[in-house]
């Protein structure tokens, strides 16, 4: 029995190094993805009047969402972006390279599924909380104490996008402690904190493993 005991140990190990390695590849796959030019002019037209500048961002921003949806492990990501998911509708439209970028990116295709069809709202605050997670430590901030917000829940406010999500560092009063229903938007501080506190997800999208 004892002769067993070294080789399984060598295949666990091996089998995490290479876990590892493949999670790993699959990241740089995401940051160094070069987009369509064809499916960048459709994004574009989709949104009028973006400049170059923040067409840049937008596609990073894009590249941020699918980075945090590769680090979830198969779980519910929540889209934090109206501009975003623009995007992603139409990336989602040139099949192969989108398929081609899932399987490379993320390990498995990637779904997009409407907040209307989940089983319930609570699995759509835990898809904006986890989205506000993972974002926030891709960009070293801290989720329940953070001091600015993540590209991805900046960028519609940045290209004033109609009917975009807006988010607000802060919205509760120091001095009450209560939240103010004057701060416009949704609360990061609401998203992050870890009892049961966040703001309505209506209106949000998300990657499943469900047909969109």
């Amino acid at each position: 029995m004892n002769s067993y005991i070294v080789p399984i140990i060598i295949l666990l190990i091996f089998a995490y190094f290479w876990r590892k390695e493949q999670k790993r590849k699959r990241l740089k796959y995401i940051e160094n993805y070069k987009f369509n030019p064809v499916f960048i002019r459709r994004v574009k037209e989709k949104i009028p009047d973006i400049s170059k500048k923040n067409t840049t961002k937008l596609f990073d921003a894009l590249r941020d969402y699918f980075y945090i949806c590769s680090q979830a492990q198969g779980r519910m990501v929540a889209m934090p972006s109206e501009s975003v998911d623009i995007a992603w509708h139409e990336f989602l439209l040139f099949t192969k390279e989108y398929q081609t970028f899932c399987n490379r990116g993320i390990g498995r295709f990637l779904h997009h599924t409407p907040t209307e069809v989940m089983q319930s709202k609570t699995s759509a605050q835990e898809g904006i909380k986890r989205a506000w997670r993972l974002a926030c430590i891709k960009e070293g901030i801290d989720p329940q104490n953070p001091q600015k917000l993540p590209p991805l829940f900046v960028i519609d406010k940045l290209l004033n996008i109609k009917n975009g999500f807006t988010y607000t560092l802060n919205c509760k009063s120091k001095a009450s402690g209560t939240s103010s229903s004057s701060c416009g938007g949704y609360c990061a501080t609401d998203i992050g904190c870890s009892s049961g506190c966040g703001s309505d997800s209506d209106g949000w999208f998300s990657s499943s493993d469900s047909d969109s």
